[in-house]
Formats: C-alpha cells, structure tokens, sequence
C-alpha cells in the first residue's frame, strides 16, 4: 500500500508536533503546508524538507494526492478549515478544542457525516501512557463506580500570548486552552457520560502579567498586548449519571507554582495523576497506597507520535477512532456551559 500524504495548514507551534508524528510514521508522508505567513511557510518548509508551500488551503485541498490533513491554526478556524477539507474528500485531524462553539462543532460533525471522511480531535492527553494504564484500571473494575473526580491546570503566569488572548480567535482563555486538556482526560476515563448541569465561574483580574521579568514557560513569538479572555476559571460539572467533576485553570494565579494534576474517587479506590500514577483503598482492614510497577508518568514526547500513528490506523486500517468528533461536540457543550454560567451567574442544565 502506498504511503498515506498528509497536508498541515498552520504552521506554528503545535504543528511542530503533528510533524514530528508523521515523520516517526512510516506510514505516511508530509507532502505540503500551509500557512498564511508566506516566510514562516517557506522557512517551515525548508526544516522539514516539505517541497509544496501553500499560503491560500483551498489551493492545497485541490491536490488529489493529499489524503489527510491536520488543522494546526488558532481555534477560530477550526470548524471552516475542517470542513473546508472534508467537503474536498480529505480525512482531518483537528487540534483541540474541536471550535469555539457547539454550534461551530455540530456543523463540523455533520460535514465529516456527509463526506464519509474520519474526523478525529486532537484530545492528546487520551493517548497517553498514564491515560492507557489509569484506564485499563477502570474497565477491570479496580475503581468501582466513580462518582467524583477533580481536575486542574493552573499556571502562575503562562499566558501564551498573541492569538491566545484575543479572544476572537482563542475563543476563550485557559479553560478553552488548558482546562479543555483535563476535562476530556477526566470525561473520558469516567465513561463519557452526558454533561447534565454546569455552575461555573471565569475572571480576568491578573491578566496576561506582561510585566513580569523573565521568560514564560510557554509563549507564542512576541506576546502582544491584547488580552480579552479570563485568566481563571472554575467550575463543578454534573452529569447525568449523578457523578461530577470540580475543575480549574488558570494562565494567571498567585499560587507558588504551576500544577497540573486529576483525582478520580471510586467506591472500591482514589487515583491521582500528578504526574505518577496511585491509587488509596484498602485491603485487610487497612488503608493503602498501591504505585503500579509501571512507567505511568505523562511523557510528552510520546503523546502526540500515539496521537498521529492511530490517525494513521483509523485511515489505513479502519480502526475505531477513540477521539472521535461526537466527543469533541460534547465537550464543546461543557465549555460553552461554564462560559455561559459564568456570565449569567446562574447554573446552566444542558
């Protein structure tokens, strides 16, 4: 079977990732790019030895040899470059968060019904070692029934900048760009029940804190000035099985530093990821602490190579997609939910 050619529009960061998953892939092959930074496209281009350069995506979806594409562009484009692709026959893999609205997001489902073509979001913490192994716990009943789980990325000071605090393009802040990471995870390895009611609560008091010395962990080339989005946000999400889930995340907060973690409660144990993986029950009358013998820290190198390679499968193979539009539609209806609460004050029922 010939290689599976594969087009990327957006070449910033997170596009660095995609390639470096289809590189590792031998299934596949980067054929062109595009970006509407014409130098930026080329100097892409030359990194990664891409002979075709594109500044205009409708240009690129008329090649017949591009069979996949990857969306790597600020959120706002999300839903029109995806369906863009998929109206011209191509399979898509789109990064989180799936839009910037269920509206945006159900259109995008029904366009990847009607084509016939794979459309698969790029919720990259579901392809993780930890996830795997946290998981395979739960499905063999070591957990019981989870009925509560908290979840939180939180930043000190880590707002990316550029597009990420316009909000016309980012769609919102750090729940829409970080806590968009661990709802999923949490969702996920839950059993993906249905959100039934959200409380929630957003703020913008530090802003993007462009004044503090020093670099940030993580920042887009030049940070601008333009911040519209919160800076925090929280919320309790109930679904309609009777379990919830607390979450929060910030890009600003005074805490001591930045943490990122999931706490999952069972009737039968607790688990926590932080970055390891234990679990807390009890055996013989006695409280323990059980630590797999197994690597289950979250390595990031790795995550999206799993991420790409079963795009790869579920092109090529047929296999089942486990980060399939449907899922990202519902948890569009999650943040939409909590962005709504936190502007009327009110609970929100889904």
């Amino acid at each position: 079977m010939s290689k599976t050619k594969i087009g990327i529009i957006g070449t910033g960061g997170i596009s660095d990732y995609h390639m470096r998953g289809y590189i590792a892939d031998d299934r596949c092959e980067v054929c062109a790019i595009c970006d509407i930074n014409e130098g930026r496209a080329k100097e892409y281009a030359r990194k990664y030895g891409i002979e075709h350069v594109y500044t205009d995506y409708t240009e690129m979806l008329k090649r017949e040899d591009i069979d996949a594409v990857s969306i790597c562009t600020w959120n706002s484009l999300h839903a029109s470059l995806s369906i863009s692709a998929l109206n011209a026959g191509k399979h898509v893999l789109c990064e989180k968060p799936m839009a910037i609205n269920t509206k945006e997001a159900l259109e995008m489902e029904k366009a990847a019904g009607k084509s016939g073509k794979l459309l698969m979001v790029g919720f990259v913490r579901r392809f993780g070692n930890d996830a795997r192994i946290l998981k395979d716990f739960i499905d063999n009943g070591y957990m019981g029934e989870i009925y509560y789980a908290k979840a939180s990325y939180l930043r000190r000071n880590g707002c990316p900048g550029r597009w990420f605090g316009d909000k016309k393009r980012s769609g919102g802040g750090p729940l829409i760009d970080l806590g968009v990471h661990v709802i999923d995870l949490v969702w996920f390895l839950m059993g993906r029940p249905k959100v039934a009611s959200v409380t929630g609560v957003a703020f913008n008091k530090l802003g993007a804190r462009n004044n503090i010395k020093g670099t940030k962990g993580y920042a887009e080339a030049g940070l601008g000035n333009l911040f519209d989005v919160e800076d925090m946000a929280a919320a309790m999400i109930k679904f309609d099985n009777g379990a919830a889930l607390f979450v929060e995340t910030s890009f600003s907060l005074n805490i001591k530093k930045d943490c990122g973690n999931i706490e999952l409660f069972g009737t039968k144990s607790g688990a926590r990821l932080d970055p390891d993986l234990e679990f807390y029950s009890e055996q013989n009358g006695y409280m323990v602490d059980v630590t797999p013998a197994l690597d289950t820290r979250l390595n990031s190198e790795g995550l999206f190579e799993s991420e790409t390679a079963h795009f790869i499968d579920c092109i090529r193979e047929g296999a089942r997609c486990i980060s399939p539009a449907e899922d990202g539609v519902e948890v569009m209806r999650i943040l939409d939910a909590v962005y709504e609460s936190a502007s009327t004050g009110r609970e929100v029922v889904v």
